[in-house]
């Protein structure tokens, strides 16, 4: 079975959106994503975007569309999604800059990581923190 290149993640969330383009501005904005790719169709409903942050990746798009996909997904949600960060702090103060709902502040964890949990304009849950994942200790 063929995988992604070295370094290429390999799970990317996907998330639909009722208002895609808030969605966008919001994790662009204030949650520090960058916009890659955004694909429209008929009335400026986003048929595709991939956001990043970091080397990982999101995919997202507006609800209401036709295909298998978009119909497994119909009322699907809250999702959650973790996202590692340097900066937990100054992540966080961005968010709040820019309106971003906060669940949790910046807090130490027993695991020795710092993270902090935020909510879209949708109810989707976003977590910021150190903890890689994977990564050697």
């Amino acid at each position: 079975m063929a995988g992604a290149p070295a370094g290429v993640p390999t799970i990317y969330p996907t998330i639909l959106y009722d208002d895609a383009r808030a969605a966008i501005r919001t994790l662009t904005e204030g949650l520090g994503f960058t916009e890659e790719a955004v694909y429209e169709g008929e009335h400026g409903m986003v048929l595709h975007a991939e956001l990043s942050c970091g080397n990982g990746r999101v995919m997202l798009g507006s609800k209401g569309r036709e295909g298998i996909f978009a119909k497994a997904m119909a009322g699907a949600g809250p999702s959650g999604v973790y996202v590692v960060v340097d900066e937990v702090d100054a992540h966080h103060a961005r968010a709040v800059e820019h309106g971003v709902e906060i669940l949790m502040p910046p807090t130490d964890q027993d695991y020795g990581a710092r993270d902090y949990i935020a909510r879209d304009g949708e109810g989707n849950v976003w977590s910021f923190g150190t903890y890689a994942p994977g990564s050697a200790d």
